[in-house]
């Protein structure tokens, strides 16, 4: 029995099909991220498992059971914050906690906890609305800390995260599924970073999920096994056509100061680009190859990026 399970899951809204036939399968205690751009589903997919939505057509499960009768055991992190301003981050949980049926004296207990776990003692009793917004979300995060959560759902929950409170969310999140191996864990995100992460990863895009597979697996798939990353003196047309001439697979990604090549053997590529930059009075201000990530994965794809700097068009 899957912990997550969803059949043709469809949503409409104003005759327009966000999502177009979903079919997830998520075992206990794994770690999936679900990848894509703004606007590809990913939110109301996950608004659908946490039951906070309902599907035009199709089926949610949760351990085998309607997510509405699981929600004592789902943490659903939504991308809106859910605190309130005026109440202290102590008092926030301390509601939560009451929400969740503990009484006044363990619900005060357990906030205490889970206040000190995420390390806000020390704003434990400041309003919210004093809170800067790498600390609210490290308060929100802590309402999936409740015992008995079992399934975390988890929208794009790095957002507005500064390098600290990044790193504090992961190994909290480590920590969670260190201590309970079967606590399940559905998150979602556009930054390939976050998914690298996970022990499988699905990429969606339009309301459909196009690939699925291990890190690793996805990049297998594509044939990317290196990327070059070029700063050139001049961007033009002509650049543009040495340069998918030289890629392994005829598409290069125009990036803000130059040019992301995709290749299998750097070494050679790398000698063919200097040589012929260099014949057509290009300057080649820093170039250095990288492993592929799954953005590069997600464009290689779709044509796409994923951060919405640029879309199709911006590929050539």
């Amino acid at each position: 029995m899957y912990a997550i399970f969803t059949e043709n899951l469809i949503k409409e809204y104003q005759n327009h099909q966000i999502l177009k036939g979903i079919n997830l399968k998520i075992e206990e205690g794994e770690f999936y991220a679900l990848m894509g751009p703004n606007g590809s589903g990913k939110s109301t997919l996950a608004s659908i498992i946490a039951s906070v939505r309902r599907p035009t057509e199709g089926e949610v499960k949760i351990y085998g059971k309607r997510p509405e009768l699981m929600r004592g055991i789902i943490g659903y992190l939504p991308q809106e914050s859910f605190l309130s301003p005026l109440l202290t981050g102590m008092e926030n949980l301390t509601y939560f906690a009451r929400l969740m049926g503990y009484s006044r004296h363990d619900a005060k207990k357990i906030s205490s906890e889970l206040i000190e776990r995420v390390g806000l003692t020390d704003h434990a009793n400041k309003k919210v609305s004093d809170y800067s917004g790498g600390m609210k979300r490290i308060l929100e995060i802590a309402t999936l800390l409740f015992p008995g959560i079992k399934i975390l759902i988890l929208d794009e929950p790095t957002a507005g995260l500064d390098p600290s409170a990044r790193r504090m969310f992961f190994d909290i999140l480590k920590e969670i599924r260190e201590e309970d191996t079967a606590v399940t864990v559905l998150m979602i995100t556009h930054i390939g970073t976050d998914a690298e992460v996970a022990s499988r990863v699905g990429l969606m895009d339009d309301g459909r999920i196009i690939a699925e597979g291990t890190p690793e697996e996805l990049k297998e798939m594509c044939s990317l096994t290196e990327v070059v990353d070029i700063e050139t003196s001049m961007k033009n047309e002509k650049i543009l056509e040495i340069l998918n001439k030289l890629s392994s697979n005829g598409r290069v990604l125009e990036t803000e100061n130059g040019y992301r090549v995709y290749c299998s053997n750097s070494e050679e590529v790398i000698s063919e680009i200097v040589t012929a930059l260099n014949r057509a009075g290009c300057k080649i201000v820093k170039m250095e190859s990288k492993r592929p990530s799954l953005e590069d994965v997600f464009f290689k794809l779709t044509g796409k990026r994923l951060r919405g700097e640029q879309d199709a068009s911006d590929i050539r």
